[in-house]
């Protein structure tokens, strides 16, 4: 590894922001039930599915999704680097590099980062810190973690890379030294109660209270490890059992020496303290007093590890000090005794005793792993013609992928890359929302596309599944109807999402209680609509692909078309929120979900025209549909097209945009009634409005809901009147600024000639988010009076299909 390097290049299209500088009016949740955590988020560490790590522009590790699908925010003060600096003839100085110490008191003699000094840059997967006007040398962190795009193996990795550059800009030396310390987290990370009660929130979602281990050490024991020119500290336990557990591996962090460079340790120090313990000697002189000890932690003790590495800078040059970061805890546990390993473990092994190995790899390979991660994204980065607010937000808003309580199992015969999921988002919390992902897929489909249809393949196999439990439907209880109760999932109905956290993901669907996602009128469509671009967007060749999901194609509208219940030829919506907008009442036939379900058909013709004349390979396949199977099934969806058609054409254009259903006197402009006629054109399918038609109501849309929803400073509002006031005064969903529903109007528009105007709506939600402490938790909606809702949002991610619809 090179140690003589030059100061690191940040991109300029990176987020950045001062170290530590806080946020005067920062967005807050509109509801007090739904998260909050203030707005410290920073770029997370960590693959996908592997558990991460976030830390903040301050410099503190405050966001911990060890604990697979939960959510832990909170300061581990003892989770840190500090820098020690001495010049000849002048005074010694030393800083634990973040700007804040614990809130809990701990730690109390370390001298903290000001303020100020230096500029935090966030580039997903990579971010950097630059410290300046504090020390004499020229300090920059860079930190990430190799997240590439088509790499089914390093992405899933659970680990993350510190480099360190120092640089002299003086005549004279420096000795600089850096720590790097850590507490012993091992065990910390899993359900404290196995089965906690759900409830539904003021809201009417359902919720539970996550409780972790947090804190709980007994019987943790630090290792200091030498092995050749590595040196480490590994953090583990002592296991009450042979069987690994949800919660149970090991940490380490890791670095590696040579004749230049001084390594110093303390392998078992007390971090809830005053930390004098490491902090006298190395302020002192950068060093630390070589301890190794591997006592197990008793009752109530908390232990610590820390290394340090001192080196001279000559004038004029640069030295490179690598850290390394990895933690190995192999099993996912959701509800007691349903379990999976992590999609790491095929590389690593599934003992929880793999870390180091873990380490030298990442040792060993994190130079390539950043110039993959910088080759994979050259050719956006490089275009001249994508402004740098667009680069960044493209990149960054992938940070969901790893933070999103994301899942990934490891292989199994029928699950070749494994099963993955993202969920909804954290107040939301249940896996892969299908309606959702109707732009937030985006990102996975064209980055990661065998994990994508892997998500629908698990929705698939679920279509055909019931549960008759019944439940309470939040909405129907808010609303105080008598019959509030409904059952959990109908055989061929399309399941809203994959699960939850708490129960069984992939298997226990329909997990959202909220509405009745039975009587849904888009999910349906929604997955045809999936399904077919996912098998576009990777080439049209994978006919296996679609062969695994015909089943679920033919059920999903089946169920659907029982909702036509005049039977002219649309299913209609029945009158309370019964699609995405799940708290806007449509009635009859609806702009929105008439126009998928006329795509839904056009794709689904499509692929039975494609299967029947490519029989599959797979034994499970063969003579499962007939040719004349196929024809039956043309014949039938192109019938209800000729009744869809013209009915959608006839009773919902007004000559300026579609009315938004049949069954209200409503003359409201809904600005993502063209979903169904983006994923036509998406897909080279027949359009489902006139050419014309389209234009005109894309200009109305651009005109109402953006340009006169507060003259364009917020994005595009959900539902506004052609004057751009709001059809009443109060209006939820209407009245919000949905992030991807945003990114979604935006790729249509530029397919449709209108560029610059949709990016002038992308770059004021853009705007809106990183400009006021929604980084790195970007909301499903914000408001004009500043507030947002649903953080941590997977829709968001939609913003890929801008990108598509440039390239």
């Amino acid at each position: 590894m090179k140690l003589l390097v030059q100061p690191p290049s940040i991109p300029d299209c990176a987020w950045q922001r001062p170290i530590g500088l806080g946020w005067e009016n920062p967005y807050t949740v509109r509801y007090a039930s739904n998260l909050d955590d203030g707005p410290w988020h920073g770029m997370p560490l960590g693959g996908f599915g592997a558990g991460c790590i976030g830390r903040s522009p301050r410099g503190d590790f405050n966001l911990w999704h060890l604990d697979a699908g939960e959510h832990t925010f909170r300061n581990a003060g003892a989770c840190q680097f500090g820098v020690y600096e001495y010049v000849e003839g002048g005074e010694a100085q030393a800083y634990a590099m973040a700007t804040e110490p614990p809130d809990d008191g701990t730690l109390e003699s370390w001298d903290w980062y000001p303020t100020e000094k230096g500029t935090y840059s966030a580039l997903y997967p990579r971010s950097w810190y630059e410290y300046k006007d504090v020390f004499n040398v020229e300090l920059t962190c860079e930190q990430f973690s190799p997240i590439v795009a088509e790499s089914y193996q390093e992405t899933s990795y659970p680990t993350a890379i510190f480099e360190w550059s120092a640089h002299n800009p003086t005549d004279k030396p420096i000795t600089v030294s850096i720590m790097m310390s850590w507490q012993n987290m091992v065990g910390w990370f899993t359900k404290a109660t196995k089965t906690p009660k759900v409830e539904l929130r003021d809201d009417g979602s359902p919720v539970y209270e996550y409780q972790s281990r947090w804190g709980d050490s007994t019987g943790n024991l630090n290792q200091w490890i030498q092995d050749r020119y590595r040196v480490g500290c590994l953090l583990t336990r002592v296991r009450p059992h042979d069987q690994i557990s949800e919660g149970e591996g090991q940490i380490c962090f890791a670095t590696v020496t040579n004749p230049t460079l001084e390594v110093f340790y303390h392998n078992r120090w007390n971090p809830s303290g005053d930390g004098r313990d490491v902090w006298n000697y190395f302020a002192g002189n950068g060093s630390l007093p070589d301890v190794e000890d591997e006592t197990p932690a008793s009752p109530g003790e908390q232990i610590a590890g820390a290394i340090a590495v001192r080196f001279t800078v000559r004038p004029g040059r640069t030295k490179k000090i690598p850290f390394f970061l990895a933690w190995d805890f192999p099993v996912m546990e959701f509800a007691p005794n349903i379990t999976y390993f992590r999609r790491y473990t095929d590389f690593f092994g599934r003992s929880g005793h793999n870390v180091w190995s873990i380490i030298r790899t990442a040792m060993k390979h994190s130079d390539l792993w950043k110039e993959r991660i910088e080759e994979w994204q050259k050719p956006f980065l490089s275009r001249a013609d994508l402004p740098d607010w667009f680069k960044m937000s493209l990149c960054n808003e992938l940070y969901l992928l790893a933070q999103g309580g994301s899942l990934w199992t490891a292989a199994t015969e029928d699950d070749p890359v494994g099963q993955f999921g993202v969920l909804e988002c954290l107040d939301y919390s249940w896996y892969e929302s299908l309606d959702v992902r109707m732009y937030g897929s985006f990102a996975l489909a064209m980055l990661w596309p065998k994990l994508d249809k892997s998500v629908l393949e698990a929705f698939a196999r679920a279509i055909p599944s019931s549960d008759d439990t019944q439940r309470a439907i939040g909405y129907n209880k808010l609303m105080g109807y008598d019959n509030f109760m409904a059952a959990r999932k109908r055989a061929g109905a399309t399941p809203h999402d994959l699960g939850a956290p708490n129960e069984h993901p992939w298997e226990a669907t329909n997990y959202t209680a909220y509405q009745d996602c039975n009587l849904w009128k888009d999910l349906g469509a929604d997955f045809v609509l999936q399904v077919y671009r996912d098998f576009v967007m990777t080439g049209s060749k994978d006919t296996e692909f679609l062969w695994s999901c015909w089943e679920g194609v033919v059920q999903a509208l089946d169920y659907l078309k029982t909702f036509d219940l005049d039977c002219d030829g649309i299913p209609e919506n029945g009158g309370s929120p019964d699609q995405t907008f799940d708290d806007w009442k449509l009635k009859g036939i609806s702009a929105y979900c008439g126009g998928l379900w006329i795509a839904a058909l056009e794709a689904a013709i499509a692929i039975a025209n494609i299967l029947k004349n490519k029989a599959s390979i797979y034994e499970e396949h063969q003579n499962q549909v007939s040719t004349e199977e196929f024809e039956a099934a043309i014949a039938k969806y192109q019938d209800w097209l000729k009744q869809s058609r013209p009915l959608y054409q006839d009773t919902l254009w007004n000559g300026s945009y579609y009315t938004l259903d049949t069954g209200s006197d409503s003359k409201v402009v809904m600005s993502d009634q063209l979903c169904g006629e983006f994923y036509t054109q998406l897909l080279n399918l027949p359009n489902v409005n006139p050419e014309n038609r389209t234009a005109i109501t894309l200009q109305t849309i651009y005109e109402a809901c953006f340009l006169k929803f507060h003259d364009g400073q917020f994005g595009a509002a959900n539902g506004l009147n052609p004057d751009g006031s709001p059809e009443k005064e109060n209006d939820t969903h209407p009245l919000e600024v949905w992030t991807g529903i945003n990114f979604g109007i935006a790729a249509f528009m530029i397919r449709n000639g209108m560029k610059d105007e949709a990016l002038k709506m992308t770059e004021a939600v853009i705007h809106q988010v990183y400009s006021n402490g929604l980084q790195f938790r970007t909301p499903e909606a914000i408001t004009a009076n500043n507030t947002f809702r649903a953080c941590h949002y997977l829709r968001a991610m939609g913003i890929w299909a801008i990108y598509d619809a440039l390239t």
